[in-house]
């Protein structure tokens, strides 16, 4: 019987030189496996909590504590259980912290365990990982969105909104969308070069330009999804991530670039303008994740034409999602595994958003790493999008490229994108 036999944690550096929880299990039968637990920087006040050092060794934000956790009460706790049985790992950790939030071991020091138990688990079978957390049923590629225009909180830009997305549709594979995207980006890069713009780049490896206003980037993304030789809206589509949340002010949303506040119904209205204007098929966190009312607003505007997305609103939460379902509040949710802190709650959020019709998007944190975990659960999953940053920097190439290495694998493989809105 192969059982775990090591259990240790490490303190590495993420994509924006922060320190993270990098988790090792090592299997009886020798097998050894890690995962690396991202982080975010617009994160939402009911996310699981991330446990930091608040010391001054890296300005208060080292996670040794966390480490701590996993090297002595997680270890003791898993090492002689089986790495087979998930659900059974997750709730071990769960029911050792004793806390909803993991406020005292860590979401981060949890999620790290869980995922490298999943990694050891399938190279232990001899498995990929999708396969080994999907079964038979892990066949569809996910459609990509790829951040090539960051703003907010993950830019220091004019740009109010935090994400400006593309999104190949009408492709036959995710190697083809992956090249026409790759393809706009540069031409992006040219144009915004041609403005006298900058061409740094942000958190998610998007361009930074400080623009006029929040329309301004879509406008400038048109025009390199033309120069690209494809069509807006046919090929390619915009989906956007307003961070909302970050926005609010006494009074309403204040958006710096325009120098103006608008209501919840006003800022609704913006999009359904936008929306109008341009070809729009997902808007994620529109509202902030305590405005609930103005979410009611925006889906039944909006509900019934795009893919609204909670974020910051449902946090990839079973109990916070079952309410909104409750009181149809938006209808896709983005999953985010360190939000709620194991593998095992992450695929019961995802279930029951399937279970309900409402859409789920596999997503990267903008303090990322070199782990491509999140590509292979996007497949077991059939999530059938994930958001992992634009066509640049390594830590988000490193999931594009392992869904290349899935393609594949899977020669077989769905790719929904002429679907996905249809």
């Amino acid at each position: 019987m192969v059982y775990i036999d090591d259990v240790y944690a490490d303190e590495v550096l993420d994509s924006r030189g922060n320190p993270t929880v990098r988790a090792t299990v090592i299997l009886s039968d020798g097998t050894q496996a890690d995962a690396i637990v991202p982080s975010g920087a617009s994160t939402g006040k009911r996310e699981a909590l991330e446990l930091r050092d608040h010391e001054d060794r890296y300005m208060g934000k080292g996670v040794l504590k966390a480490c701590d956790n996993v090297n002595t009460k997680i270890a003791d706790e898993l090492i002689g259980v089986t790495p087979y049985n998930q659900a059974q790992v997750d709730e071990i950790m769960k029911e050792l912290d004793g806390s909803d939030n993991y406020e005292n071991l860590g979401a981060n020091a949890v999620l790290g365990v869980s995922m490298a138990v999943a990694r050891a688990a399938a190279v232990s079978l001899n498995l990929p990982l999708y396969r080994y957390l999907g079964g038979s049923n892990a066949m569809t590629m996910p459609v990509p969105m790829f951040n090539i225009i960051n703003g907010g909180s993950h830019a220091n830009n004019s740009v109010d909104f935090q994400e400006y997305m593309i999104m190949p549709l009408n492709f036959e594979t995710f190697s083809k969308a992956l090249r026409a995207a790759s393809e706009v980006y540069h031409h992006l890069k040219k144009i915004i070069a041609n403005m006298n713009e900058s061409t740094a780049l942000g958190d998610e490896g998007g361009f930074a330009p400080n623009l006029k206003n929040n329309e301004e980037p879509i406008k400038v993304i048109m025009e390199a999804i033309e120069k690209a030789g494809y069509k807006a809206g046919r090929d390619i589509a915009i989906a956007l991530d307003v961070a909302s949340s970050e926005l609010v002010t006494e009074g309403g949303y204040r958006l710096d670039s325009e120098d103006r506040i608008l209501s919840a119904e006003e800022l609704v209205d913006y999009y359904v303008d936008l929306c109008e204007k341009y070809p729009i098929v997902s808007i994620e966190d529109g509202l902030s994740e305590d405005d609930w009312d103005g979410w009611k607003i925006l889906t039944e505007k909006l509900g019934k034409k795009i893919q609204l997305v909670g974020d910051d609103l449902f946090v990839t939460n079973e109990k916070i999602l079952k309410e909104g379902i409750n009181k149809n509040i938006a209808n896709s949710i983005l999953i985010k595994p360190n939000q709620i802190g194991s593998v095992t709650q992450t695929m019961r959020t995802v279930r029951l958003a399937q279970k309900n019709g409402y859409k789920c998007v596999m997503s990267h944190r903008s303090g990322e790493s070199e782990d491509t975990f999140i590509a292979d659960f996007a497949v077991a999953l059939n999530t059938g999008e994930i958001k992992t940053g634009s066509t640049a920097r390594g830590e988000r190439t490193a999931k594009y490229n392992r869904l290349l290495e899935i393609e594949r694998e899977t020669a077989f493989s769905e790719y929904p994108g002429d679907s996905l809105f249809s």
